[in-house]
C-alpha cells in the first residue's frame, strides 16, 4: 500500500557527464546522508527549482570537507567557463613495429 503523502513517478536512466571532482563530492554526500546519487541530484534541483537552498549547514560543512578531500576548488562561478580537456583518443594509432 502506497503511502498518500508519496509521490508516484517514472524515472529513467540517464547518461550524464560532469567535472570528476565535483561527482566524487556528490557522490560522497549522497553516501553520507545514505541515499542514492540520484535522489541526491532530485533534491538539489527541485530545491533550486523553487529558488531555496537545498543543504543545511552541516551538509554545507560536509561538503567543504569532500571539496578539500578532491581537491575541488571550483565554486560556482565557474560554471559558465568549464571546458573539457580534448583526449587523445581522437589520434590515429601509431604503426606496428615488426
Amino acid at each position: 500500500m502506497i503511502d498518500e503523502s508519496q509521490l508516484l513517478i517514472e524515472r529513467v536512466q540517464t547518461g550524464v557527464r560532469m567535472e570528476k571532482r565535483l561527482l566524487k563530492v556528490l557522490k560522497g554526500l549522497a553516501e553520507y546522508h545514505d541515499m542514492s546519487l540520484g535522489d541526491l541530484l532530485e533534491g538539489i534541483v527541485l530545491h533550486a527549482f523553487d529558488g531555496k537552498t537545498p543543504f543545511s549547514g552541516e551538509s554545507l560543512k560536509r561538503i567543504q570537507d569532500l571539496k578539500k578531500f578532491y581537491g575541488l576548488d571550483l565554486d560556482s562561478s565557474a560554471s559558465h567557463r568549464l571546458k573539457e580537456i580534448k583526449r587523445r583518443s581522437d589520434a590515429k594509432p601509431a604503426a606496428k613495429r615488426k
